[in-house]
Order: C-alpha cells, then structure tokens, then sequence
C-alpha cells in the first residue's frame, strides 16, 4: 500500500500524470475505466487514489467509485479530477469523502501540493490503524490473584457476546486494558477500538467529536463514532459525558444511525459498545447528573475491575512486566527485582492503583542505577523522603506507647499487612514471616485477631478479623 493509482478515460491525461509522479519517485499505477479501477483495488489497495469524475464506457461513475471506497477502505484518500468541474460538484465529491478537487486543465505544481499532502495524510492514517493494532495485541492480561481470576473469568464470557459492558473500578485499576481484552478476543479483532475520553474532551465539543461535522467549507469530517463502525466505541469515565450529548447517545443505542453535526443525512453504524467508570452511577443518577435510561442501557453486563490493593499477589508480576515493558519502549535499564522490593511493593499503599505502580517502576529505573537488582531501598515511600538504613520511622501513636503496648501495636500491623500481602493464605504467611503455622495461630489469637477457614477456598485460606 505504497503507490499511486490513477485513473482517467483519457490515455494522455492518465499518462502524462503517471510521468509526472514517477518523476518525482512515486510508483503508479493506471486504469481506464471503472472495472480496470475496481480490479486493480482488489489486486492491491493503493496509499492514494486520483480519480476522473467523468468515465466513458464504464459500469461506474467517479461518484460511484469514491462510494464504494469511501464505504469499503475510508483509509485510501481519494483526489477527484474533472475537465468539467463546478462547485456544485466538487461540493458533491466532498460530501461523499473526497480528501481534495482538482480541476482540469490542472497547473503541475498545484497537483503535487494536493498529491504529497494526501500521501501524508495516508501515511498518518496507517500508522494510526497499525498503532490501533499494537495497543489491542498489548491487551495482556496479567496475574493469579482469586480476584484477578475472577475478573477474567467474566471478561472471557462477554468477549462471547455483543453485549454491552460497563466496567466499574477504581482509577488506575485498569479498566481501558479490560476493555481491549475483551475486543482482542471477540469476533470484531480485526476491527477499529475507539477510545472515547469523556473526562477530557471539553463539553461544548463532545458532539461534534463523536459524530462528526458536515458543512460546504469543510466538507464531511467523520467523527469517533464513523471511526468505530465494525468495531467497539469505548466510552472512558463515561459518567463525564454532558447530559445533552447522553441523550443523543441513547438514540444512537437504540437505532444504531445518527446525524453529524451541520448534515441532513443519516449515518448507519454497528458498533458495540463498552463503558466504564470510578464512580457511583445510581448517586450521579439521583444527582441528576446521568441519565438513568441510558444506565440501563450501558449496563447491560456489569463487571468490577478489583484495585490494586485486592490483588496484591499480582504485584511483583506486574512490577516485573513493566520493567520489561519499560526496556523495549523507552530503552530503561532491564533490572532484576529483588525479594525485599517485590515484598516492599506488595506492603505499599496503591491509591492509584496498576497505574501508580508503573510510575514508580519507571521513575526507579530513570533514577536508580542501572546494573543491579532494584532493592527496597530505591522504592519511594509515601513522603518519598529516604530514611536512614536501620532506622525504623514510628508513627505518631506508636512513638508515645509503653514498649509492650508498641510492641503489640507493630506485630499486629505487620502481621495484619503480611497476611494480605497473601491473599489471607496462613500457611504462606507464615512460611514468610519464619513461623509454624500453629504458632502464628497462637500469635494472632494474642493479638486478638481472630482467623477462621474461608467456605470453598480450602484449608490453607481464612478469614481474618480484629478482635
């Protein structure tokens, strides 16, 4: 997808524009008529298409044509040219997604403008299609926690389906990853994802974002929802969404058509669609903020996103892929994470969840030294101040208690973040800490917390609860 086709009833025209082009080291190739076009974009879509209005002795008009590859490659800009051209037509070769008008007879240098600017527009829109694909084929899913099982356990149900899914969870957590799972695993893989950031497009412009512009200037300027056709619209902190446009989204729910702004014509689409977001809809709902009947119709299948902090096994994974991940796109250092720092990570509060881990795996790896494990003494705290080595920073409460009271306090929170550090597994804590299992019991029963065995998740998980 790197040539030129051209195509013009009039041999010299389409020559004599072949010359031009291959002088100036494009590659071309030629038609005469609407079969020899329509046979040549079956053999090999071109990166741009200059294309007669008018074809003698051809099944197909100009107009035709650019339909049909306005309809089946809307990638492919298309060039009109015409030795009978009026506004009246270059508006109508516009309206149907031409990128650009030239009439004949054409100046040289006005034509290789228009051409260099079409192919980088092209250029643009394959990059963009094949960035597309890399952010569905990175849709990796990563973890063993039971809530991290859970979660995949129903996202491989709906990729089963059309339905629509909202995602719920807290910011970070990874909501938009869910969502391209569940389109890298469903029958529309090969088709657009669309990410809608209703957080950060300004209201006054949602709409014509979304459905895109129509007017004689401009002429038509698809919008996110054309973008999507095929495939999924993903609408991102859908709960942003300005109250006017949430209606029109409903209608377009419904009938699955909608009007751009400024146009007259109806645009049908197949989309599915997946939303998701960090807040209570039922309280934005009573709030008058959201639109119930639109809930209902987004949340079709609710599926909860778990924080960070439910999943907190999966955190040395995941620190581990980042790292990775880190080294292939940004050429950090590629470091080994030592057993103190994925234990470390693991006992740190993540308030903004898989997200903030990423952050600090990257900044780690920007400021520490490159060769080495990462140890626990590179991982920012929550004041990000150092403290000295050996020094154990006691907290305002602790530092003014008798040592027996103190001693207490620390054992029983260190032993609490241990345990869910594993998921409530005794034997795995205890096996940590350097303890049998029976004298960890004992311990905590001293503590006053309380540990009981967990209905269907075996002997070896219990039930944690302060006393």
């Amino acid at each position: 997808m790197s040539d030129i086709l051209i195509v013009d009833d009039e041999r010299d025209i389409r020559e004599l524009i072949g010359d031009i082009l291959e002088d100036e080291g494009f590659g071309t190739r030629l038609a005469g008529n609407s079969q020899e076009c329509m046979a040549a974009l079956e053999q090999e879509l071109p990166a741009l298409l200059i294309l007669d209005i008018w074809l003698k002795d051809s099944e197909m008009d100009g107009i035709d044509i650019l339909k049909a590859v306005k309809r089946e490659h809307p990638e492919v800009p298309v060039v009109i040219i015409s030795g009978h051209g009026n506004i009246e037509i270059a508006v109508a070769a516009i309206k149907q997604g031409a990128y650009d008008f030239i009439e004949k007879p054409f100046n040289i240098d006005q034509l290789m403008v228009v051409i260099r600017r079409g192919m980088e527009t092209s250029r643009l829109r394959r990059e963009n299609q094949s960035l597309k694909r890399r952010e569905t084929e990175a849709a990796e899913m990563l973890g063993d926690s039971a809530a991290f099982r859970t979660l995949v356990g129903q996202l491989d149900k709906v990729t089963r389906s059309n339905g629509r899914v909202m995602l719920s969870g807290p910011a970070g957590s990874g909501k938009e990853l869910a969502a391209r799972y569940i389109h890298a695993n469903s029958g529309r893989a090969d088709a657009p994802f669309i990410c809608v950031s209703c957080a950060s497009i300004e209201p006054e412009r949602m709409e014509e974002v979304l459905f895109g512009r129509e007017s004689e200037d401009r002429g038509v300027e698809a919008g996110l929802l054309e973008e999507a056709n095929g495939g999924v619209i993903y609408f991102d902190e859908v709960a942003d969404m300005p109250l006017g446009t949430q209606s029109k989204i409903l209608r377009v729910l419904v009938d699955q058509t909608f009007l751009r702004v400024g146009g007259s014509d109806k645009v049908q689409v197949d989309l599915r669609v997946i939303s998701s977001t960090s807040r209570d809809l039922e309280a934005e709902i009573a709030g008058e903020r959201f639109r119930r009947e639109l809930y209902h119709r987004l949340n079709v299948v609710p599926v909860n996103v778990p924080s960070l902090e439910e999943r907190r096994e999966d955190i040395p994974e995941l620190a581990k892929h980042f790292i990775g991940v880190l080294n292939r796109t940004q050429g950090l250092p590629l470091r080994e994470l030592s057993d103190d720092a994925a234990a470390l990570l693991q006992t740190m509060g993540w308030p903004g969840n898989v997200r903030q881990l990423r952050n600090v795996i990257e900044r780690v790896l920007i400021l520490g030294d490159p060769g080495g494990h990462i140890s626990a003494a590179e991982i920012p705290g929550e004041t990000d101040a150092p403290a000295e080595e050996g020094r154990v920073v006691l907290s305002g409460a602790v530092a003014t208690m008798p040592l027996r009271e103190a001693r207490e306090a620390f054992e029983r929170e260190y032993l609490m973040t241990q345990i869910n550090r594993f998921g409530g597994n005794i034997s795995r804590t205890a096996e940590f800490v350097g303890m049998e299992r029976s004298a960890l019991h004992r311990k905590l029963k001293s503590l006053g917390v309380m540990t009981g065995a967990k209905s269907g998740r075996g002997n070896d998980s219990e039930e944690i609860a302060a006393g």
